[in-house]
């Protein structure tokens, strides 16, 4: 959450005439509601349910670039289906850096409380040695999305 991933991706794809896809879009578009709207429907298990299920509808189709939402790669079963035949790569950005990027967020469900900086440490200190073990790439990802794009091309494609 808060890396560039989607920013990065729109890049890349653009860079090598791939099909980008937001998963969390993508799910929009599928479901008719905004993500806040699942949650407060579905709660956050009702709304990974929904992310499983475009995980594996996305990994049948070739050649995407897929920004995947901040809490996809907690679940194993997501990461088994996303490593079939692709590359994860994990956008490493600071602590600070996250909280700069985070701070005007009025769409992350996760992120609308009061005290947004914690909940930033506490996501992240759960999911980076989950980050960490599905990818197989690692890019520092507190530079512009130009470079970080440029930085993956030069390692992954």
């Amino acid at each position: 959450m808060g890396c560039g991933k989607s920013s990065i991706g729109r890049k890349l794809a653009y860079k090598t005439g791939r099909e980008f896809v937001d998963t969390d879009r993508y799910i929009e578009e599928k479901t008719g509601m905004t993500i806040s709207e699942i949650f407060a429907e579905k709660g956050e298990s009702g709304f990974r349910e929904i992310e499983t299920e475009v995980c594996r509808e996305l990994s049948e189709k070739d050649d995407l670039i897929i920004a995947a939402g901040g809490g996809t790669l907690t679940i194993p079963e997501n990461v088994e289906i996303l490593k079939k035949g692709s590359k994860i790569i994990f956008i490493d950005v600071s602590y600070e850096n996250l909280c700069e990027r985070l701070k005007h967020d009025t769409r992350r469900p996760l992120l609308q409380v009061e005290n947004r900086n914690e909940v930033i440490k506490e996501l992240l200190e759960k999911r980076l040695p989950l980050y960490r073990s599905a990818a197989s790439v690692y890019v520092n990802g507190n530079f512009s999305s130009s470079r970080v794009a440029g930085n993956i091309l030069s390692v992954v494609i």
